[in-house]
């Protein structure tokens, strides 16, 4: 107390500029510290973030993208698998994704990795095949059924006071899709397979996909039904004039083995349902094609046109034609060409997985890889698809 009040009245015996300095000084001084505190509080925070950052970027260097992260795993497990036959990643790998299994079948292999899947449908997709225009489903089942309407409702005029009588019944028919193995047997040198720079996964892909692209187009054209798809080809036919539920309806080329004249492919176009046609597609093979694109009408002009604009495909009478190799030549009675809503007519179903096995014993000192995939395919609208005989009636 003595001491303050002395100080206190020292202040009061300077003069007043005097003590203003000194009051200036001890405000300068405490800014100072003030400010030096929180600089100093600052550069920790800067620190500790920087550190935080340097700690983040390097936990997240690996993965250039979530996805790449959550399918590296398994990509990684399974490349081991088929360079070495090394199934332990595979067999402890747990994967989130539920259209992902690495569960065994019950004949053994493996479920391939997302990125060679992806990569085999896009080929698929691709092919100048049935399936590019057909309606094709994923099922889990070893059958598809498609329900069928195909009959007419009765209906009747009626006044208000008039009795009401029962009418025609329309019947549903059930239409089964048996799906059927489709495999593939490529094979590789075990010393091929220890090079690390060899893409073995896409190698495999490639000739799965060739192989299974091949067989399935014709299949969907020739298949018998036995052991593989319903082939359009193979169901009865009758004179579209003739025509009934169950069998595909044909228009003659009025040639027997050829065809001169535009006016057969008219017949075609319009033997079909209008409610058919706003999609329909003309199929045939390159041999087929030349031979048509040659035809002219009555004016002189030619009936097929190659699409105007890049990657615009040929029309032909104003409808997309698809170059199917698998379809027959010209040739007395042949069904050369196939008009019609594929999208309607034509059901591809697929279970959408394909199992991979290594067999590294049956062809030493290669290791084969045996792959399948379930497939099958059937007319499932006969009055969407017409055929054009190459007759003379």
């Amino acid at each position: 107390m003595d001491v303050t009040e002395h100080k206190a009245r020292a202040g009061e015996d300077m003069p007043p500029a005097q003590a203003l300095n000194t009051a200036m000084a001890g405000f300068i001084a405490d800014f100072k510290d003030f400010s030096n505190g929180v600089n100093a509080k600052l550069q920790r925070q800067d620190d500790r973030m920087n550190k935080l950052d340097r700690k983040t970027m390097m936990n997240a260097r690996p993965a250039l993208a979530q996805a790449a992260g959550e399918a590296a795993p398994h990509q990684k497990a399974f490349a081991a698998y088929l360079r070495s036959g090394d199934d332990d990643g595979l067999r402890g790998l747990e994967l989130e994704g539920k259209a992902l299994s690495t569960a065994v079948a019950a004949d053994g292999g493996y479920l391939v990795d997302p990125q060679t899947a992806a990569t085999i449908q896009s080929t698929l997709s691709s092919t100048a095949s049935i399936r590019s225009i057909a309606s094709v489903v994923n099922v889990d089942a070893t059958s598809y059924d498609v329900l069928i309407d195909h009959t007419e409702m009765g209906a009747g005029w009626a006044t208000e006071t008039s009795t009401l009588t029962e009418t025609d019944t329309p019947t549903i028919e059930r239409i089964s899709i048996p799906l059927h193995e489709l495999s593939a047997l490529p094979k590789a040198s075990q010393r091929l397979l220890d090079d690390s720079a060899f893409d073995i996964e896409g190698w495999l892909a490639a000739r799965i996909a060739d192989k299974f692209a091949r067989s399935e187009a014709n299949a969907f054209i020739n298949g018998d039904g036995i052991d593989k798809p319903t082939g359009l080809l193979t169901y009865p036919t009758v004179d579209d004039l003739a025509w009934s539920w169950g069998n595909l309806g044909y228009v003659v080329s009025e040639t027997a083995g050829g065809i001169t004249r535009a006016d057969p492919i008219v017949d075609l176009v319009y033997a079909l349902g209008a409610e058919y046609r706003a999609n329909a597609t003309f199929v045939m093979n390159s041999r087929t094609a030349g031979h048509i694109r040659k035809l002219k009408d009555a004016d002189g002009r030619f009936v097929w046109l190659d699409g105007i604009a890049e990657a615009e495909p040929a029309r032909l009478m104003g409808y997309r034609v698809l170059i199917a190799e698998d379809m027959p030549d010209i040739a007395p009675d042949s069904f050369s060409i196939a008009f019609g809503d594929f999208g309607a007519g034509y059901t591809v179903a697929e279970r959408p997985d394909l199992r991979v096995l290594r067999d590294p014993f049956s062809a030493k000192p290669h290791v084969l890889f045996y792959a399948t995939k379930r497939v099958g395919g059937a007319v499932s609208d006969f009055a969407a698809i017409k055929l054009m005989r190459f007759a003379a009636s």
